[in-house]
């Protein structure tokens, strides 16, 4: 992908810094205490749980995170197994210790008791107000599950003064709360937990070819030249999909391989009429599962319009070509708006007049060196869609959907690079959903 300016590289060290490794902290009692107010703050409680003896307890803001007790007469080395909905920090006094290193992809932490307890307690964190912090979502004591239907909604019944988190689960990040960007910047591990890296073999050599994004836990978008060579589709077992990846060249901690069972190309497409419906669904032979560095996006409908900022751009994210004509080695990103049908079709009439034809694309981009590039096809372009309209705080939740995929671009003279000063051309999901949703329903 090439960006205006410096190629958007993230080198080891980064990624190293942005996965936080929860170390066992130990604390005065006190420690765990609510912070002191000026005011006398109301104390809730609800059930995290539907287990009685386990009891959620907390205060306005949540500026420490909530506690929660056990009220449970447990034994030394009774083992208390947690995970969370999103990255969170456990905090709790010298009567315990970790047992190991957090999982940071699952947000899984284990503790064991040093000291024998009737009310064990626990401290949650996660990242700033007004964000609610992580929900358990499981509680398991010496494997025994105590959070079978775990509550997921309870911050919303109280006067706390913080954002929940809303019903729908798609298109949010897990390891940071997602915020709202106009300009480019760099990515980090886990910023697009949807997007796929695409494989295919030829001649016995598995090689990157495309983008994709995961929208469930069985099926990958992509563009359908993606999928097919010379207009046929590729034999599934040709193909091998890649999720939570980061880093092209390497093996992330977090890479999930999967192979395709199906390759559903829409029965419309036609590469000899310059890529027309070029669009495809890849289903995963097993399903995906969801976790800090693998999530599904949203999918575009039009009533999300009357939600978009004015001054919205979209993202467009990949292992595209980069400054260096070769594939970049992290993945980058870049924000771009949606240009105008008769202002693309004028910047080169002969190759956008003839491509807009067709209403079920559009235009999108810069012309000063910011572009979607060669290996990027298939990625998405998405929008983020606050949940909160007009809210003016400096990060607001929402979530990202897929509003379009890369599909062409204008190629440099005399080559087949593309060239970074054109705007490129995309697959408008909306107009296809009827098609992705009577796939998915159906297979």
């Amino acid at each position: 992908m090439y960006m205006k300016g410096e190629p958007c590289i993230v080198t080891m060290e980064v990624i190293k810094q942005s996965i936080v490794i929860i170390v066992c902290v130990i604390l005065n009692v006190n420690a765990i205490k609510f912070y002191k107010s000026e005011r006398p703050l109301p104390i809730y409680r609800a059930q995290p749980c539907e287990d009685e003896t386990i009891i959620s307890v907390f205060q306005e803001k949540l500026a420490t995170g909530y506690n929660v007790t056990i009220n449970k007469d447990l034994g030394t080395a009774t083992s208390i197994r947690l995970k969370f909905d999103s990255q969170a920090a456990v905090l709790f006094d010298d009567s315990a210790k970790f047992a190991q290193d957090q999982d940071v992809i699952q947000n899984i932490f284990v503790i064991v008791l040093l000291k024998s307890s009737s009310n064990f307690t626990f401290n949650i964190r996660g990242h700033a107000v007004p964000f609610a912090p992580p929900y358990l979502t499981s509680l398991r004591i010496n494997d025994d599950e105590f959070c079978n239907r775990p509550n997921l909604t309870y911050f919303r019944d109280f006067p706390v003064g913080v954002l929940s988190n809303p019903d729908r689960s798609c298109g949010r990040r897990k390891i940071l709360h997602t915020e709202l960007i106009y300009q480019g910047y760099n990515t980090k591990h886990g910023d697009w937990p949807w997007h796929a890296a695409i494989y295919r073999y030829n001649n016995k050599t598995l090689s990157y070819i495309c983008g994709g994004t995961l929208i469930s836990k069985h099926f990958v978008l992509t563009a359908a030249h993606c999928a097919t060579i010379i207009g046929e589709p590729v034999p599934p077992s040709l193909f091998e999909v890649d999720l939570g990846k980061y880093q092209l060249n390497r093996v992330d901690v977090t890479l999930v391989k999967k192979e395709v069972e199906t390759i559903h190309v829409h029965n419309m497409f036609r590469k000899t009429n310059v890529l027309s419906n070029d669009i495809a669904l890849l289903k995963l032979k097993t399903e995906a599962v969801f976790n800090n560095y693998v999530q599904p996006a949203c999918l575009w409908e039009e009533s999300l319009y009357d939600r978009l900022p004015i001054d919205a751009y979209g993202t467009v994210v990949g292992f595209g070509f980069d400054q260096t004509d070769s594939l970049s080695s992290t993945l980058l990103a870049a924000n771009m708006p949606l240009i105008p049908i008769v202002q693309c079709t004028l910047s080169k009439p002969e190759f956008y007049g003839y491509l807009l034809r067709d209403t079920n694309r559009f235009c999108a981009g810069f012309n000063n060196g910011t572009s979607a590039c060669n290996g990027d096809s298939g990625g998405a372009f998405s929008y983020f869609i606050p949940d909160i309209v007009g809210y003016t705080g400096s990060t607001v939740p929402g979530a990202y959907y897929v509003k379009g995929i890369v599909s062409t671009t204008l190629a440099r003279p005399g080559s087949t690079l593309c060239d970074p000063n054109a705007y490129a051309i995309y697959t408008d999901v909306a107009k296809y959903l009827s098609w992705i949703h009577n796939i998915i329903d159906n297979n």
